[in-house]
């Protein structure tokens, strides 16, 4: 039984999947001090975008430099933040790792940047959310979409902004999923989603005054055995993602594991990446359990402001 969950929860951790609903960010730019730092992830939910920018514009500044005048490469300051908060005192180290995650978006990565881009400027253009665009475009959609949808995977956003993408993995139909489509489509299409969280985190980042993180809501309800297949497709998908979209991930939240089971979280830690162990928090949610499917949290105001009210009560301290 704990070897079975302890599998779900370490795909539940890395799984990704299109927004069925972003909502809208606020737009008034954040005027109080927060306290933050350079260090990889160590910033606190609510820091200042000027802040972080100003902590790291040495590293900024000169990853800048290092793409002026590259072709086909448009990367914000806030983009480059991201970068620079990797290796805040290695220059050397930052331009490295941001010059692999442009070849990739020049290279192999190139169409699903480009169709992550025009599906949120489709999905924005009245000034809301229509995710219909973004869900479309999404690589292998006609193969995938079918088992990943709003019932199981949602993105939603906190009052202040904050993205919170929640997954019910009891949901998706797995091995029905991957008995159509392949390991290297599954992989591309989770991709293709950080794409978007990533312009959206950063676009609100800029606007808001406010670094814009994206908070993992995982929820146990139902949890069972993960096929094989599926699970190489996340593992792939997981180690691009890292390199691809650093500083991105707030607190990774393992919610409703069953009471019997708690007494195992020892055993269940380890087997998530590295980089997830030092934010992974477990905790119950019943706003969420309460839920019978997803979707919900893309269609009613009233249920998504408890549910994300309740995350955000969730999150841990240092967050």
């Amino acid at each position: 039984m704990v070897n079975r969950v302890a599998i779900a929860l370490a795909a539940a951790a890395l799984i990704a999947a299109p927004a069925a609903s972003f909502g809208n960010a606020p737009t008034r730019r954040v005027t109080s001090a927060a306290t933050s730092s350079s260090r990889l992830n160590a910033y606190k939910i609510g820091a200042r975008t000027e802040d972080l920018l100003a902590n790291n514009r040495g590293v900024v500044d000169s990853l800048a430099k290092s793409i002026d005048g590259m072709d086909g490469v448009d990367m914000s300051d806030v983009d480059l933040l991201r970068f620079a908060m990797v290796h805040p005192e290695d220059e050397t180290a930052a331009a490295e790792a941001l010059q692999s995650a442009i070849e990739w978006r020049k290279t192999k990565g190139k169409q699903i940047v480009e169709s992550a881009k025009a599906a949120v400027d489709e999905a924005t253009a009245d000034g809301g959310w229509n995710n219909e665009p973004v869900r479309s475009a999404a690589p292998h959609s006609d193969l995938i979409n079918k088992y990943i949808t709003p019932k199981a995977v949602i993105t939603t956003s906190t009052e202040a902004g904050d993205l919170v993408y929640v997954i019910r993995a009891s949901q998706i139909d797995d091995k029905e999923l991957m008995d159509n489509a392949s390991i290297e489509q599954v992989c591309d299409f989770f991709v293709y989603v950080k794409e978007v969280h990533n312009i959206i985190a950063n676009k609100r980042s800029a606007e808001t005054g406010r670094i814009c993180t994206v908070l993992f809501a995982n929820d146990i309800s139902g949890v069972r055995k993960t096929d094989s297949r599926f699970s190489k497709a996340l593992t792939s998908s997981t180690k691009q993602v890292e390199s691809l979209y650093p500083s991105l991930a707030g607190p990774t939240m393992i919610l409703n594991l069953p009471l019997i089971l708690q007494a195992f979280v020892g055993l269940l830690k380890p087997l998530f990446p590295k980089s997830v162990q030092a934010r992974l928090v477990f905790k119950r949610a019943p706003v969420l359990a309460g839920l019978k499917e997803l979707t919900p949290l893309g269609t009613d105001k009233d249920v998504q402001t408890k549910f994300v009210r309740e995350v955000v009560s969730l999150l841990p301290e240092q967050a």
